[in-house]
């Protein structure tokens, strides 16, 4: 090789490191920029749960309310709950776990979640602020929210780039609600009598419950195994997007790792999938990391 084909070689080599380190500040900086907008788009959504909060219906969980409830519902709260237990009013929750976008079709690629979410239980409403690592260096922001009765999904590349966002009431406000009511094992009083929440018996193993805010009104079914716990939660139609069209499906949560916070007991880890003709297709398991939980007294 002779000296000018090494310069030449050698000015490749510099100008591609020189175009490489731009692109990588670049990236940074719209991280940071993205970083920055988000946070401001997490407290806005916030801000509006708490202004959508309502005071405690009562201060602690008496016991005496569970009597004539169906045996399986007794036996959870049993388990689950102290005679004199205050009542949960709100909660911030930390997750990690993984998430597929692809569950409904023919393959499914998973990547890796952290999440914290803001919870009130009166009037129901949550905010799901999450990160997923779609590439190195390039993050997936998401907000999942159920506030004063309206239901809304942002997603978005770096926290810049929207990817997808729906909001509305009616049907896509029925999903969320639908979520909050299975994660409502993790605050077990917003599951009580004296809280709003109606139990009608099945069988030995199951209740049917349902939960009533605003217009929207839902029932969903909880199975119990032999210790009293919740293992299982299914929605008999959810709305799941397919293909840009709004597809109702069947539902279900899997609630396992029962462990006691704050004197109740409650699941650590779950699993959410739909359940099609093609077989049960998982989209979310997850693992409670921590748990901070405000009571009415």
């Amino acid at each position: 090789m002779g000296a000018l084909e090494v310069g030449q070689s050698v000015s490749w080599m510099t100008w591609a490191a020189l175009l490489l380190g731009a692109l990588l500040a670049a990236l940074v900086g719209l991280g940071q920029c993205g970083r920055s907008r988000w946070a401001a788009a997490t407290q806005a959504l916030w801000s509006q749960l708490e202004a959508s909060r309502l005071p405690a219906i009562s201060l602690r969980y008496d016991a005496e309310e569970i009597q004539g409830l169906p045996a399986p519902v007794q036996r959870y709260f049993r388990a689950v709950l102290q005679d004199g237990q205050p009542i949960v009013t709100a909660a911030t929750v930390r997750h990690n776990g993984t998430f597929s976008v692809t569950a409904l079709s023919h393959w499914a690629m998973w990547f890796p979640f952290t999440s914290e979410q803001r919870v009130v239980t009166r009037r129901p409403g949550f905010v799901w602020n999450a990160r997923m690592a779609l590439l190195p260096g390039i993050a997936v922001h998401v907000h999942d929210a159920y506030v004063a009765g309206v239901g809304s999904l942002h997603a978005a590349a770096l926290g810049l780039f929207t990817l997808g966002r729906q909001q509305g009431r009616a049907e896509f406000a029925r999903g969320e609600l639908m979520r909050y009511m299975m994660e409502a094992t993790w605050y077990p009083t917003a599951l009580l009598p004296s809280q709003g929440t109606a139990w009608v018996a099945v069988d030995e193993t199951s209740a049917d419950a349902t939960m009533v805010d605003g217009e929207l009104s839902l029932t969903m079914r909880y199975s119990f195994d032999a210790d009293g716990l919740v293992t299982r939660i299914v929605a008999a139609a959810r709305g799941a997007l397919v293909g840009g069209k709004l597809l109702m499906l069947p539902w279900e949560g899997l609630m396992s790792n029962y462990q006691e916070r704050h004197g109740m007991r409650v699941p650590l880890s779950g699993e959410a999938a739909w359940l099609t003709l093609d077989g049960r297709k998982p989209y979310w398991r997850g693992t409670i990391t921590s748990a901070v939980y405000e009571f009415s007294c």
